[in-house]
């Protein structure tokens, strides 16, 4: 079954681009949310159902609702008097980098079904065949490509359609011309480096050499068969220079646009339970590494590892590192079944990807993308999710100091402490922290739980108000059972007191802040006390059965002091008096 969850988007403003907003598991939210937001004055709202389908590792996208002022300005630009109202002005111009990516975004499902890479249909006079036979997807190809540049254009849709038209006809014809003349060899592995040599000095050569791939991969029946045989033809690579380039680039072309292609992917990969896993695979092809291949996988993913292992065939990394990092900035889920599992998997992948930086990951763009999966995190739905196993509130606490360790980003981290702030500062927070343990324990857990706030990522800002927010929770605990109050009741002898004091503080018992300087105070009231000082080394001599030096036993207590927060000379004093 598909997962499923609907993303809300605003229109930033009229006739402007949408920002996603809110991604909710329930439609009825949703919408509701949607309306809110319209009521609140947003420009225009949608709700876009996203479905998950396991078998190519896709979200299938559907608008189910939209409202308000959602119709963007159309552009208008004056062409110069003969320009092209296409982008292409020749049928040469179709083999350019952004027109074969164009293509081949428009012709994906064609492709996917087909198994084919775009290289191998405009290069194949088979496959072209059975393409304008379909008719339909044909055509509406060259529609979507005619709408989208008719609304930067004033040219009419139709004018551009003929225009597109006119120019694949002429490079489809081409294609059945120099098939039916043999310009294509039909060849097999180990023909192909003497080919490379001698079309090598060709103006037309790579045109023929794809030619000649196309008619070799024709008859892999899977993609796992047609990348084993385009690996194969890496032991055939001449030595150096344009032939090897040649063959290289042309191998390497075909390969980048099998990775590129997700149904092609999922059939190389195997099943996996979830995007997770199935990034975790890419990770480990992109480094090199054995890939865990899933069952109904192939073995050419791990062939084509080791040639990434060496560095070889860098458009096909290429193309899987800009997959792995669109993946990671994608609304999709890496575990949908479980937000732990989500983080889990998130700290894997970063922990692999930082061996991985350089040349096709660079930093930024790491930072970025988990930057991105971050921010889908610190929204109410997955934190909600979370934190529905904690019973207690400083088990909620927990789980979101947990959720800070493995998000990254100085917004998201001060988004995740709008929710942590409002949770300390509610009246139950201070029932709920360790509900029916001894206020020892319950103070302890407070000033953990600081400690953890102290030492995270958080802004200096965040972080001071959720360590002083846990320290007014501990106040108000000791204040309404008199902790501190008792010990003073409890141990008549101030020496008593003083080391009691000392073992709390040790113990981390007490918050930094307004709890700790009133333990502090404690402390200081009792050194001050008339005849402390003699009675202190009294007793230490006696506890060491020796005669030892006063200012040593007076060193030792002023440094213990020191180590709880009470400078050296204030100790000191407070000895003296």
């Amino acid at each position: 079954m598909s997962q499923v969850h609907f993303e809300v988007f605003r229109q930033t403003r009229t006739g402007g681009g949408w920002a996603l907003v809110e991604a909710i598991a329930q439609r009825d939210e949703a919408v509701t949310y949607a309306k809110l937001m319209l009521s609140e004055g947003a420009t225009a709202v949608r709700v876009v159902k996203e479905m998950y389908q396991p078998e190519t590792g896709e979200y299938m996208t559907l608008t189910i609702f939209e409202h308000g002022a959602t119709e963007t300005k159309r552009k208008s630009k004056k062409l110069d008097e003969g320009a092209s109202s296409t982008p292409c002005f020749k049928a040469d111009d179709l083999y350019s980098y952004h027109a074969r990516s164009t293509m081949a975004r428009i012709l994906s499902e064609w492709l996917a079904r087909q198994k084919l890479t775009l290289t191998e249909l405009i290069h194949s006079a088979a496959a072209l065949e059975k393409f304008e036979a379909t008719g339909t997807t044909y055509q509406h190809a060259i529609q979507k490509v005619a709408v989208a540049q008719a609304a930067e254009s004033e040219s009419s849709v139709a004018q551009i359609v003929k225009k597109l038209d006119e120019l694949c006809t002429t490079a489809i014809h081409r294609v059945y011309k120099d098939n039916h003349r043999g310009l294509f060899p039909v060849l097999q592995a180990g023909q192909f480096g003497p080919l490379a040599e001698r079309l090598a000095p060709s103006a037309d050569a790579r045109y023929v050499l794809n030619g000649a791939l196309a008619k070799y991969l024709a008859s892999a029946s899977s993609w796992d068969a047609k990348l084993q045989s385009l690996l194969a033809l890496m032991a055939e690579l001449p030595a150096a220079g344009v032939p090897r380039a040649l063959l290289l680039n042309g191998i390497d072309v075909i390969v980048a646009e099998m990775l590129t292609g997700a149904a092609a992917l999922a059939d190389l990969l195997g099943a996996n339970p979830d995007l997770g896993h199935a990034l975790a695979n890419l990770v480990e092809l992109f480094l090199g590494t054995e890939v865990h291949v899933a069952e109904g996988g192939g073995r050419g993913i791990n062939e084509l590892a080791r040639f990434f292992a060496k560095d070889e065939l860098p458009e096909s990394r290429q193309a899987i590192a800009g997959r792995i990092i669109a993946e990671l900035k994608g609304m999709k889920r890496l575990c949908p079944s479980s937000i732990d599992e989500e983080f889990k998997m998130l700290r894997r992948l970063g922990n692999q990807l930082v061996r991985g930086q350089g040349r096709y990951l660079p930093h930024e763009d790491l930072i970025t993308a988990f930057e991105e999966r971050s921010k889908r995190l610190v929204t109410h739905e997955p934190l909600l999710q979370f934190m529905q196993g904690a019973k207690a509130s400083d088990e909620r606490l927990e789980r979101l100091l947990l959720v800070e360790e493995n998000i990254i980003g100085a917004e998201n981290k001060r988004t995740l402490s709008t929710f942590i702030i409002p949770m300390i500062t509610s009246n139950g927070f201070e029932n709920q922290l360790c509900p029916g343990a001894p206020t020892r324990q319950r103070l302890r857990r407070a000033a953990e739980l600081q400690e953890r706030v102290l030492r995270s990522g958080f802004q200096e800002v965040q972080k001071n108000q959720i360590a002083v927010a846990l320290d007014r929770v501990a106040l108000r605990i000791d204040e309404r059972v008199r902790f501190l109050a008792s010990i003073e009741a409890r141990t008549g002898n101030p020496i008593e007191r003083v080391e009691a004091l000392l073992k709390l503080c040790n113990a981390g018992v007490f918050t930094q802040g307004e709890l700790m300087i009133k333990a502090r105070r404690l402390l200081m009231t009792c050194l001050a006390k008339p005849g402390f000082r003699l009675l202190y080394i009294a007793e230490r001599q006696r506890e060491r059965s020796g005669d030892l030096d006063h200012d040593q036993i007076l060193t030792e207590l002023a440094s213990r002091l020191e180590k709880i927060g009470i400078p050296l000379h204030e100790a000191m004093r407070a000895l003296a008096a």
